[in-house]
């Protein structure tokens, strides 16, 4: 499990939420859609000799100050995630089709008779105060996330598939019976027991076992329930990747300088500073020169796209917006969702309409330069076979939609419709605020929604704040009826993660006999056979376009604006760290 890739705006692309995770066959870069786009871009920086020492720029495009929360296992957002990549890395590497390779700091090796997965990390990995990461640094994020006392998000169901996970997670147990140290604590290899493997497994952001590791000789005096508030986590934390956090400017900026235990070997750069600017200001920044590296926001690619001296390195993520309806809540007792039947909005065919009375083509158009595009399916088309693609997802079309909501007894009196029983509907949408596109792109579905008599409206009528968003959908605040979101997901596509019973993630809180089912399957035993895998994936995407819980809207272009004398940056899965860039190989051309 890797990189929680969370809800983000609309006009920029945010790329670390909660994990989704499984591997198809075929190609699986990121560059596979819109050819035409494509054509446009490159993926990587041209590879020159860098020269040592010199200061990177980094624009963070956020309207709001970012959190800071610089732990894997807590951390949720895209900027926190973003902020701490030069710090951040992964157990493992990869190749370009996110299978587990024994390049990166760690080795794995599965075993599928006894149901193990071993870990051994490097001699020589140290954490950015000199300490070898250990193996018990290897286990305790896995206490981290299931301790209720941390209120973890990242926490899965999934997960139980560890032996004894469930147990601690429960309080019934002190330690997770499934984690063995064969060399004992300050040894380097953790094997993990399984009750049962899934093909997944050997690709990252499986969700079954955790790719970072936590400095537990540095967190372990502190209660878990103040974790999340220490400074060890928010001003001072331990990387063992390859700059340390030097200065904190909190919510603004931060800066970052070379951790001199870098076991790949010392890094490029003085200095890596990343620096809040308002979405709204990004193209002046990127014309300026202000940065080395920003984001294109795509609403502003005709105003940059002719600026000298940058290039413009770009993909297609893993990625996805989209409307959720909010139909039950979160039991913390119970640790699983819990769907309300009598909710207002459980009712497939108002779900239905409201999704086709969308015009999410003609707003992609309009607003983002063809940048954006809408996608039909919750298992993006990068994923090969498991993509599903006779799956027609929800084109607009406002007759289909006010024929649904007749047949199912919606009535129109006076300008609105009411309820099947005759009660007042209105309708609480709630969309994070953003760039300078969102209010009219919000304002625009709303009144698709105001043709075929539904009574929408903002949620305290007006965009949110993007934390103060969060804290609403993960908290089921009962005034939203439905929310616009986004997932940055995992490379390993099991809707395990954010769709589950068991997954805090599940934020629209639906459950069903059948979901369970479809989910169970896909990350079965029986899924080590890869048509059966592909059946399942495809069952599951019909059955959440026609039940429409929640409502795919679009995936877009990931644009950065490079200084063209830096080398060394790339978006290639195989030349990052799990969604992270690997900025000891970012420098200025000698």
């Amino acid at each position: 499990m890797k990189k929680p890739k969370t809800v983000g705006s609309i006009g920029i692309m945010s790329l670390a939420a909660l994990s989704l995770a499984g591997c198809g066959k075929g190609n699986r870069n990121n560059n596979t859609n819109n050819a035409k786009t494509a054509s446009r871009f490159s993926s990587a920086m041209p590879k020159k000799q860098a020269k040592q020492g010199g200061t990177v720029k980094v624009a963070l495009e956020t309207d709001t100050p970012f959190t800071g929360i610089f732990t894997d296992e807590l951390s949720v957002t895209a900027t926190d995630a973003e902020i701490a990549s030069p710090g951040e890395e992964s157990l493992f590497d990869t190749d370009n089709n996110y299978k587990i390779n024994d390049k990166g700091p760690a080795t794995m090796k599965l075993d599928q008779k006894n149901k193990t997965v071993t870990i051994t990390i490097k001699k020589g990995v140290r954490w950015s105060d000199g300490k070898q990461v250990t193996a018990k640094d290897m286990e305790y994020p896995y206490e981290i996330l299931a301790n209720k006392n941390t209120k973890a998000q990242r926490y899965s169901t999934k997960m139980e598939v560890l032996k004894g996970m469930k147990e601690y997670h429960e309080g019934k147990a002190k330690t997770i019976s499934g984690i063995e140290l064969p060399d004992g604590e300050n040894g380097r290899t953790m094997v993990l027991h399984f009750i049962s493997m899934t093909p997944g497994m050997a690709f990252s952001g499986n969700d079954y076992y955790w790719e970072s590791a936590s400095p537990y000789h540095y967190l372990k005096d502190l209660p878990f329930s103040k974790l999340e508030s220490s400074d060890k986590v928010r001003k001072k934390p331990l990387y063992y990747g390859a700059y340390k956090l030097d200065k904190l400017v909190r919510g603004q900026s931060a800066t970052w300088v070379p951790n001199k235990y870098y076991w790949r070997g010392k890094p490029k750069l003085d200095r890596i500073i990343y620096q809040v600017v308002s979405p709204n200001s990004a193209s002046q920044a990127i014309k300026t020169h202000r940065f080395d590296i920003a984001q294109v926001i795509n609403a502003q690619w005709k105003q940059v796209k002719d600026t000298k001296d940058v290039k413009f390195i770009a993909q297609i993520p893993l990625y996805y917006s989209y409307l959720g309806f909010k139909v039950g809540k979160w039991d913390a007792k119970k640790g699983k969702n819990v769907m309300n039947p009598k909710n207002k909005m459980n009712n497939k065919a108002l779900r239905r309409a409201i999704g086709y009375a969308m015009n999410v083509e003609d707003v992609n158009k309009h607003y983002t330069n063809g940048l954006s595009f809408q996608i039909p399916t919750l298992i993006p088309a990068q994923f090969g076979d498991f993509y599903n693609k006779k799956v027609p997802g929800f084109k607009f079309d406002l007759n289909k939609a006010n024929k649904l909501l007749n047949k199912a007894g919606y009535k129109k009196k006076g300008k609105w419709r009411v309820q099947p029983n005759g009660s007042p509907l209105k309708i609480n949408l709630m969309a994070m605020s953003g760039d300078a596109t969102q209010e009219p792109v919000i304002q625009n579905y709303l009144q698709q929604w105001h043709k075929i008599g539904l009574n929408v409206g903002l949620v305290n009528g007006r965009l949110i704040e993007k934390n103060s968003f969060y804290d609403k959908v993960r908290n089921d605040n009962p005034s939203v009826d439905m929310f616009i979101g986004a997932w940055g997901l995992s490379t390993e596509p099991s809707p395990n993660g954010l769709y589950s019973e068991g997954g805090p993630a599940n934020y629209t809180r639906f459950v069903t006999a059948k979901n369970n089912k479809l989910i169970k399957e896909i990350d079965s035993s029986k899924a080590f056979n890869h048509q059966y895998r592909v059946k399942k994936f495809h069952e599951w995407q019909q059955y959440m376009y026609d039940d429409a819980y929640v409502i795919p809207l679009y995936n877009a272009y990931k644009i950065n604006a490079v200084n063209d004398k830096i080398t060394g940056f790339s978006l290639r899965p195989a030349e990052t760290n799990n969604g992270h860039q690997l900025w000891y190989k970012v420098g200025y051309i000698k």
